[in-house]
């Protein structure tokens, strides 16, 4: 998506475009609905909370910023209503998320495979090996390489500067280099 549509869609949904509405929801649902079970681990809790999310952001639409990208906005807004939403139902009674930027997303074996990157490994192991990665890498990789978003809008998601998304990036993908080279040395 271009950023004048990104503009077009927000500035119509600030008007109440219902239109625009709609269009927002059928984009961005998809997307965050896969990184609120990432989150969450709940189909219910994620789907409930995603569907207050978007009424809420409808109910309030007058008073949001102008935005050059969506992206960014949805994602941080929709993770911190998810988690103050699991922190409610007391699904998290004893974790303190107040300090706490970054979620600890699980990978399936079945997500990996459906993408391109992960062709080349073919090996039911990497689910392993990206759930050692630590929590800011594996939420990085998660929305570099299955929600598609850049670094600068990862940046601002995780609310870290851009060069240390790169750079968590980059030692992700190094680690999981190696990890890999040692495992096939034992097969």
């Amino acid at each position: 998506m271009n950023k004048i549509t990104d503009q077009f869609i927000w500035k119509a949904l600030k008007e109440g475009d219902l239109r625009a509405f709609s269009t927002l929801f059928e984009i961005y649902y998809p997307m965050l609905h896969n990184y609120g079970l990432k989150i969450s681990n709940d189909v219910a809790l994620t789907e409930d909370s995603l569907q207050d999310f978007f009424l809420y952001v409808y109910e309030h639409r007058e008073n949001l910023s102008d935005l050059d990208t969506i992206a960014p906005y949805l994602f941080t807004s929709y993770k911190r209503f998810l988690l103050k939403m699991m922190q409610k139902n007391a699904k998290l009674k004893h974790t303190d998320f107040s300090n706490e930027t970054f979620v600890d997303l699980q990978f399936t074996a079945e997500e990996i495979m459906t993408y391109q990157e992960t062709e080349s490994f073919k090996n039911k192991n990497l689910s392993i090996l990206l759930n050692k990665l630590p929590k800011r890498q594996k939420e990085a990789i998660y929305l570099k390489y299955y929600s598609g978003l850049k670094a600068t809008e990862i940046s601002e998601i995780m609310g870290i500067n851009y060069q240390s998304v790169i750079n968590s990036l980059h030692k992700a993908i190094k680690s999981l280099k190696e990890e890999i080279s040692i495992l096939k040395l034992f097969n």
